[in-house]
């Protein structure tokens, strides 16, 4: 599917000021709808909006299809009568620039609790009848997925495959005596869901109001410790014990010498091609309910793996083995019909099998500007070599921010990016926004990072590292007048508007 000319702005709900310790869904999000609007941006890119776990990866979820119930509003719960104003006044001193996650998680479930504790004495039909509805629609992943949390929950957060054997292996008559025993949790987790797609859905339709479209992400692959390993293991190559017998990664690269071991158990893709991808589409059908396209992660994924031993703790020994992508992709398409609304992540080792895939589904690639200095006049990530079928980037999540990345930047590299962009290089940053903006490429997306100048400290992820990760956030005065004023000017000067 190709997009019509426009830009937006890639920034995740965590990274939203507020004064709960985290963005989240509320009268913050809402301004920066405005904000994206006023600037004339057609797009608001966020990451996966899925129930982070260890790490508070978005890309390591408890399931493929829970939202993430750090997100939900307390503002608007106290405006829904869920919560009282006091109950929210009682948070500790979070840092403004920061998700400090643990204290965030601790507060947040306290409060969600809370709130489904004054949900049950409540008497209000209509939000009984609209959580009815919710666990009628979605039972089919919801009602695993709340009972996986409750007894994760019961059992002191371990992962499943710790798990006693009845469970783990999910014996009938052990998962029956845990719906009963866990009766109150499970319902409480459907409600945490419940929740965070009624605030979702409310902010979706609202930004789509404005013009703003929602771009989403799907990553390939599932954690190991997930609802969905959990409750369909034959989906996944896995030992009789629950545990991998490989697991995904690349090989080493520009980020790091010993491959990336991303520890996520492979699909038995040969089961998925024989029950016709069943999962695959439900998961894609489910998505598209809560965003309006969909940047597919790791596409390269889907033409071959890199499968490294399950026991391994580098991915330095891992092999190429093949997927059927194609096949996938037209079971996708065949289910969706003319609905095809994909972009595809299309970096890393792309040969030509992975270019034929993207190609033969009209997918757009990307192009990171941030790649274009480190060779000659032929890279592929210069604006001059772009097509217009394609997504063009300053930086993504997983690199630094432009004036980080100029700042660390080799002489020849930078003086390469100085002549090319015929820069002084004191505004880095917006020479890269002009650069991609004046591009062939249809679609044109900046980190919110880059939008600000922010350095070094406000880079998202570094890939290969566990710690440290996802916490940047905005401060409420970043959404300035005089900022909207600049990037509109860019925006309408480029046909981008």
């Amino acid at each position: 599917m190709t997009f019509p000319r426009g830009s937006g702005i890639l920034l995740h709900p965590t990274s939203l000021p507020g004064v709960f310790g985290i963005g989240d869904l509320g009268d913050e999000a809402y301004k920066f709808s405005d904000f994206l609007a006023e600037a004339g941006q057609t797009y608001w890119q966020v990451l996966p909006l899925g129930q982070t776990g260890y790490g508070d990866s978005p890309y390591q979820c408890y399931s493929a299809f829970a939202g993430n119930t750090n997100l939900i509003s307390p503002q608007k719960l106290v405006s829904a009568g869920l919560l009282d104003k006091d109950e929210t006044n009682q948070k500790p001193n979070f840092p403004i620039d920061r998700v400090d996650f643990g204290s965030v998680i601790n507060w947040k479930n306290r409060i969600l609790s809370k709130a489904y504790e004054n949900f049950c004495k409540m008497s209000d039909f209509n939000l009984r009848e609209e959580f009815q509805s919710f666990k009628r629609e979605f039972s089919w992943w919801l009602d695993d997925y709340a009972l996986f949390q409750a007894i994760r929950k019961n059992r002191n957060n371990k992962p499943w495959y710790e798990w006693e054997t009845s469970l783990k292996l999910r014996d009938e008559n052990a998962l029956a005596k845990m719906r009963e025993d866990l009766r109150e949790e499970i319902e409480a987790q459907k409600f945490y869901q419940f929740l965070f797609f009624w605030q979702w859905s409310n902010l979706r339709k609202y930004a789509n109001d404005k013009g703003v479209k929602i771009i989403g992400d799907i990553p390939i692959f599932v954690a190991l410790n997930s609802a969905d390993v959990w409750h369909n293991p034959s989906e996944f190559k896995l030992n009789p014990d629950g545990s991998p017998k490989v697991v995904s990664g690349v090989p080493p690269d520009y980020f790091s010498k010993t491959g990336q071991l991303w520890g996520n158990p492979i699909y038995d893709w040969n089961k998925m091609l024989n029950n016709e991808f069943r999962w695959w589409i439900q998961r894609v059908k489910f998505t598209l309910k809560t965003v309006d396209i969909v940047r597919i992660d790791h596409f390269r994924g889907f033409a071959a793996c890199w499968e490294v031993p399950g026991a391994d703790k580098t991915a330095e020994r891992g092999s190429w083995v093949d997927v059927p992508g194609k096949e996938l992709f037209e079971a996708l398409q065949n289910s969706l019909g003319g609905n095809f609304p994909f972009m595809a992540e299309d970096l890393g080792v792309i040969t030509p099998d992975v270019e034929d895939l993207r190609d033969s589904f009209n997918l757009p690639g990307m192009r990171i500007l941030q790649y274009a200095f480190g060779s000659d006049t032929n890279n592929r990530y210069l604006p001059h070599n772009y097509i217009q079928n394609c997504v063009a980037y300053s930086g993504t999540h997983d690199n630094d921010t432009t004036i980080g990345w100029f700042a660390a930047a080799n002489e020849r590299e930078r003086e390469f990016c100085l002549k090319y962009l015929n820069s002084d290089g004191r505004e880095i940053h917006w020479d890269f926004i002009r650069a991609i903006f004046e591009s062939v490429a249809d679609t044109a997306i900046i980190p919110m990072q880059d939008i600000l100048g922010s350095g070094c400290e406000a880079r998202m992820n570094l890939p290969a590292s566990d710690s440290g990760n996802w916490n940047w956030r905005c401060r409420e005065n970043d959404f300035s007048a005089k900022l909207v004023q600049r990037l509109k000017e860019l925006t309408k000067l480029y046909g981008r508007a």
